[in-house]
This record gives C-alpha cells, structure tokens and sequence, in this order.
C-alpha cells in the first residue's frame, strides 16, 4: 500500500500536476494539504476519473486539506480532535481504512500573527500529540502525515535558509515535535535514511531549487506496528522540477 502526502499549494492551479503524478505512481491515499479552496471549487472530476474518491475539507483561498483515495475509507474527522468549535481553520482530516487510522495534517506556519500565531502553533501540535496518544492508547495502527512545517533537526534545512527564531525551527517547536516521537511514533524518511540532508520544500525565492536550499517539513509518522511493514519512505524530488511546480514535494510511503 502506497500512501502520500504532498502540499500542492492551490489544487487548481497544480490540477495538472496532482492527476499525471497519481497516474505515474498510482498511491491508495494521496492526501493533500494548502488546498486553498472550498469544496464547490475543488477539481474532484479530474481525479475521480482516475479512480479516486475525494473527501474534502477546504476553506475560501487558504489552508483546506482533502485525502484521494481508490481503496475504501471512512472519513472519521475532519478537523482536530480538541479545537474549539469556532476554530474555522481547515487543516486535518482523519480517516480509517483496513483498520488502520492516517491523519492527514497541515500544521500551522506560526511565523505570522506575531506571538498569538505561534502560540496558535504550539496549541495545535499540543492537540495533535494528544490525538496521537488517543490513538496508541487504542492499540490502533497509526500514521499522521502532512506538512508538519517543523524541521526537527539542524540538518533539515539547508545552512542559512532559516533563523534561529524562525517558528519552525524554535525549541519550543522542536520539543513538541520529539512528544510525538516520544509516544513511540517513528519519523518514516528519516527512519529509511538516519543521516544527511534530505528536503521536501525549496522556495520560490532566490534559487532554493536550483541551488538545492531546501527544508525538510514534510513528514510522515508512523506506529511501531506499521513502522514494521515500512517498505519505503522518500520525497518525489522529479515534482518541484516540473514546469509552475509547488514549492513541496510529495513524500511516499509503501507499507508491505
């Protein structure tokens, strides 16, 4: 089983893009992040030609998430588990499928909106690892995968691309990343290639792509019991050199 997250930033605009990429890779799931459009708007047709089922939870020009898929699944949830009801950020949808539970998230950035953004941030990774915990407290197999916009380590990004105040990069989002590690989840790329400089996201600015300056923010993390059947776990890096790319990548991985 194929699954996939990629951040397309704007569907409609990376229609295109999304529906050779499904047609060339063929995943069960391919779950999608910065969507930026409402439901009415999405180009389901596209891809439900291809074989997929679109479920999504959009938003007028920002954010909006939604998950494809050519296998059966129930939509359990399509916002976070703990938000407040007036929380209209569309940014997680949860789904079962053979049993097993795969979130698929998009984090919030927090360099905007001054220390209420990031305090936002921080908020909501807090009720991601709870959902997480929920979940292993449930022995049910797990995978949350997204655009986590955190790099966990120095090496995820290339030198000088980011400040040390940069909110993906600040202790504080470090520390509530290694809670989901802690809870025993495993971080499926680096878990395929421990060491080294690996990247899903290149800026539009500067040459990123060109000159390889890259962040790795993209991320799947898995239960232990799905961390087993782990086959592979790698970034497309083929996508962002594409004619009007995104600026990430889709990360895949293949369970046995």
């Amino acid at each position: 089983m194929k699954i996939a997250t990629w951040n397309v930033n704007s569907v409609r605009s990376r229609e295109g893009h999304v529906a050779r990429w499904l047609a060339r890779v063929q995943p069960e799931l391919l779950f999608l992040q910065e969507i930026k459009c409402e439901a009415a708007q999405f180009p389901a047709l596209t891809f439900e030609a291809l074989g997929y089922r679109c479920e999504i939870v959009g938003q007028k020009s920002y954010n909006g998430v939604a998950v494809l898929s050519r296998i059966p699944i129930e939509v359990t949830h399509r916002s976070l588990p703990g938000l407040p009801a007036d929380d209209t950020q569309s940014r997680y949808v949860e789904v079962r499928t053979e049993g097993v539970a795969v979130g698929g998230l998009y984090l919030p950035n927090g360099n905007s909106g001054g220390e209420a953004g990031y305090a936002y941030k921080l908020a909501w990774m807090e009720l991601l690892a709870d959902r997480a915990a929920a979940l292993l407290d449930a022995d049910t197999p797990t995978m949350l995968l997204g655009d986590y916009n955190v790099c966990p380590e120095d090496v995820d990004f290339a030198p000088g691309t980011l400040s040390a105040t940069d909110a993906l990069v600040r202790p504080e989002t470090r520390a509530r990343y290694r809670r989901m590690i802690y809870l025993g989840l495993t971080d499926a790329v680096r878990a395929v290639q421990p060491a080294g400089p690996i990247y899903t996201f290149w800026d539009y600015q500067a040459g990123a792509w060109p000159r390889d300056r890259g962040l790795r923010i993209d991320h799947a993390l898995l239960s232990a019991d799905l961390a087993e059947r782990m086959v592979s776990a790698m970034p497309d890096r083929t996508e962002r050199g594409a004619e009007q790319p995104s600026d990430h990548v889709p990360v895949v991985i293949e369970l046995g």
